[in-house]
């Protein structure tokens, strides 16, 4: 069955939709007002409002425009609202099946067009970056004396898959990914819309939940699944689609993850728990079951760096450089590619041999400063390069550590109130090991001892 009827095509060429189509075709904007997520690209006078204007409202052309964006952000409803609402001939290739002389046979017929009067065509070309380098100058002379209004859709980077001349003749706009809220505004309309699912279903809180999470930033996707959920709630005679609907439609189970709520404190304790207790197995599960249901990457690398400093500290000091790193990364590539990197953090603080003597020092030193055990710096540690501060004694008899053997000079540096207090004892685990054998030394010239 044809997803669009020839015979009903407007003006502009565009053929209309039938019910047969896809949900997510039905459920293309029909006008400004309904687009959602890239208000940026549609302010008034930007190259895209005067696109979609007619054309006699709008008295100098518009330019030829590169769409850049992910799948689902709207870069093929934008041009369809081209097609409806500019008044211009409007015609569409795919770059996967058209070539050089589908593209010629456009450029051929839009000049006879204008030559006659017949107006301005649109020619909007999906997938562009699929168009190799001769296909793409098959368009310059076209866009550079404006015999089309170019509009090309990518999702690849047009600095690496549209050729320079292309580029230059051309603006490119950025579409930004969809926020939650602004899928969760296209599935509530499609249910209640005519041209969707015109209120026959509704759907349930934690289905919503889980079809958004499933869909991402693709408004695409969340419609194709929505529609797939209602056909396997109609079928089974539901009123509502259900969470089960939506599992048994796309064959994912949903991950019980409430973001604020219990599952996300419990999962994310064993999570820290499992890091700590060595079982990288467990902590890697745990790791996934917060990706797949879309918890803040940056959360998860911040407990990461956490873990590397409380439960390993010195035993491996190179896992606090690991998580820091992790977390950096997360900031720079984002998910889902972040995902390896959270991993890779993730087995080596797991695997690291563990001690938390760092941690209890600093606890028991915030314990003794909190109790009053404060008392004065010794004043040969005091700062004495303000005037008159060596009249006070300050700094007299400071002793220069690198002057010393082992750079270590025997003086107290510690208030008289905790000259014999301990924070800070290593364990025989990993690096700690050394670092015990050579505290002791330390502490010993410190002393005065050997």
């Amino acid at each position: 069955m044809d997803l669009f009827d020839a015979a009903g095509a407007d003006d502009a060429g565009v053929p209309s939709v039938n019910a047969g189509a896809p949900l997510a075709v039905r459920m293309r904007p029909a006008e400004l007002g309904e687009v959602v997520g890239q208000a940026h690209l549609l302010e008034p006078g930007s190259p895209l409002r005067r696109l979609v204007e007619p054309a006699e409202a709008s008295r100098i052309a518009p330019p030829s425009v590169i769409l850049w964006g992910p799948p689902g952000t709207g870069k093929t409803t934008l041009a369809y609202l081209v097609a409806h609402a500019s008044g211009r001939r409007f015609v569409e290739l795919s770059a996967v099946t058209a070539g050089v002389k589908d593209v010629r046979a456009v450029v051929d017929d839009s000049r006879r067009r204008l030559v006659t009067g017949a107006g301005e065509t649109v020619l909007f070309i999906d997938e562009v970056h699929r168009f190799s380098k001769s296909q793409q100058d098959a368009l310059l002379p076209s866009v550079e004396n404006r015999w089309v209004t170019l509009i090309a859709a990518t999702t690849e980077n047009p600095s690496f898959s549209v050729i320079s001349p292309l580029l230059s003749r051309s603006l490119l706009l950025t579409l930004r990914p969809l926020a939650e809220d602004d899928v969760r505004v296209l599935l509530r309309r499609a249910l209640t819309d005519e041209r969707g699912l015109g209120g026959t279903l509704e759907l349930d809180e934690d289905a919503e939940s889980h079809l958004l999470r499933l869909a991402g930033a693709d408004a695409r996707k969340a419609l194709t699944i929505l529609e797939a959920a209602a056909g396997t709630a109609a079928s089974s005679g539901e009123p509502r689609i259900t969470l089960s609907a939506v599992e048994r439609a796309v064959d994912v189970a949903a991950v019980r993850y409430d973001k604020a709520g219990d599952q996300h404190y419990d999962v994310i304790s064993a999570f820290i728990k499992s890091m700590r207790g060595s079982d990288v197995d467990a902590a890697l599960h745990y790791l996934a079951r917060m990706i797949v249901a879309g918890e803040d990457p940056r959360f998860i690398a911040r407990r990461i760096i956490i873990a590397a400093s409380e439960d390993v500290g010195m035993a491996d000091p190179t896992a606090l450089t690991t998580a820091v790193a992790a977390a950096q990364a997360v900031a720079l590539i984002g998910m889902p590619e972040a995902q390896l990197v959270l991993a890779q953090a993730v087995v080596h603080v797991a695997t690291a041999p563990k001690s938390n003597a760092s941690y209890k020092a600093i606890g028991a030193a915030i314990a003794d400063v909190r109790a009053g055990k404060a008392g004065t710096v010794p004043p040969h540690l005091r700062d004495a390069h303000y005037a008159g501060a060596k009249g006070h004694g300050h700094g007299e008899g400071y002793r220069y550590s690198h002057d010393h053997p082992h750079g270590i000079a025997a003086q107290q540096y510690a208030p008289d109130t905790l000259a014999t207090a301990r924070y800070y004892t290593p364990t025989t685990h990993g690096h700690e090991r050394e670092v015990s054998a050579r505290l002791d030394r330390i502490r010993a010239l410190l002393k005065g001892e050997g």
